[in-house]
């Protein structure tokens, strides 16, 4: 399976073109690929880091042209491209990284992007060369290092058990539980929590990082120009060590299919008695959108199909603190390096998906200082 074999660093004088997967790929100076199962293979690998380096990068198929791009998008990218980039004719080297800030990415509710081999994650390094990135997953189904030993005590510290427990039930339990009732349970509605990845091999330079942020997490310093960190932990736990110090220019944060128009399996409304959106959950990303876009950053996200991508951002519009407090970056719609790979998903069985389909982006709203003198209130406008 050659499609797995992935090139090393981009030649100093080599573009790299974004139009679709196959002139990616052959500009990338990957493996021919010749087959339908190759192309499946290797965009369900990719599609996380190079949908990211896709969004990101100066010649991103995203643009003004084809009003994808937004105005206020245009702006908030070209703060990030300051930082991605070195000026207009100076060339792509590692030794431009000298003074030039890190670029954090934070991934919230990272699931199966957070079990991806690190060596995988560093083909986004290679598309910006002169940048050093950091990467944060941070949600309560990440994958954490194996423990080095097998002992029950290193186990239960370096794995704890933070990730919610499965809808699923072995049927045994419940026959016991109807039982001992003498009656069948109430209906549950089938919300699906898609259970926490595999642990993750544990390389020679990870670390745990419990101290430094208070929850049970790891960071490697995989190269000089990527770093990981893993967090399992709501993001809302978290976001006081950070909101100090994200900067629009250097920080960004990315959804992978984080589902905000679908109900809360935990929050209801008081009145109807109707599950919650999650975008407007306590429980889930509803005290969470409203920090993202206090800070101005961007924040992009990814959908599994157009039902889902449309799904997500309806419900924008009926999440408080959000209606009304953000503006468009990059405008909902098909996303050029999603998934090639029909999967059957794990909410309903009737229903096939596709990893990253669409695309969409926002920010908090920006308000410019106006400056009114004695004579504007004659003014037209």
């Amino acid at each position: 399976m050659r499609e797995f074999e992935l090139p090393g660093p981009q030649g100093f004088e080599e573009t790299i073109s974004f139009a679709n997967w196959d002139v990616f790929w052959y500009t990338r100076g990957f493996p021919s690929m010749d087959t339908e199962r190759s192309r499946r293979h290797a965009s369900k690998l990719l599609t996380y880091p190079v949908t990211i380096g896709g969004a990101l990068h100066q010649y991103s198929g995203l643009t003004l042209n084809n009003q994808r791009l937004t105005p206020e998008g245009s702006r908030s990218l070209a703060a990030l491209r300051s930082t991605l980039h070195v000026p207009t004719g100076a060339p792509e080297t590692a030794e431009a990284t000298v003074g030039k800030p890190q670029v954090r990415i934070f991934i919230l509710g990272a699931r199966a992007e957070s079990s991806l081999p690190p060596h995988v994650w560093e083909q986004l390094t290679m598309l910006f060369p002169s940048t050093h990135f950091h990467l944060f997953f941070i949600g309560p189904q990440v994958s954490l290092p194996k423990p080095k030993h097998s002992s029950s005590t290193t186990t239960a510290t370096a794995e704890p058990s933070a990730a919610p427990p499965s809808q699923e039930e072995p049927s045994s339990a419940k026959e016991e539980e109807q039982g001992q009732d003498g009656q069948k349970s109430a209906y549950l509605p089938n919300i699906y929590q898609p259970p926490t990845p595999a642990p993750i091999p544990s390389m020679k330079r990870t670390r745990s990082s419990l101290q430094r942020y208070g929850v049970p997490s790891y960071t490697v310093p995989y190269t000089p120009f990527l770093t990981i960190t893993g967090m399992q932990a709501n993001y809302a736990d978290v976001h006081a060590q950070f909101q100090h110090t994200l900067d629009p220019y250097s920080d960004l944060f990315f959804f992978f299919s984080p589902g905000f128009g679908f109900p809360s399996p935990d929050s209801f409304n008081p009145e109807t008695g109707e599950p919650l959106l999650q975008i407007a959950s306590p429980t889930d990303w509803g005290p969470v959108l409203p920090m993202l876009l206090a800070s101005k950053c961007s924040i992009f996200v990814t959908g599994f199909s157009p039902t889902d991508v449309e799904r997500d951002v309806r419900s924008l519009s009926a999440a408080p603190d959000v209606a009304g407090e953000f503006e468009w970056v990059i405008t909902p719609g098909p996303n050029t390096f999603g998934s090639e790979k029909w999967e059957i998903a794990d909410f309903d069985p009737r229903v096939m998906v596709k990893t990253n389909w669409g695309i969409w982006a926002i920010r908090g709203k920006s308000r410019d200082v106006q400056e009114h003198g004695k004579f504007s209130r004659f003014l037209p406008f």
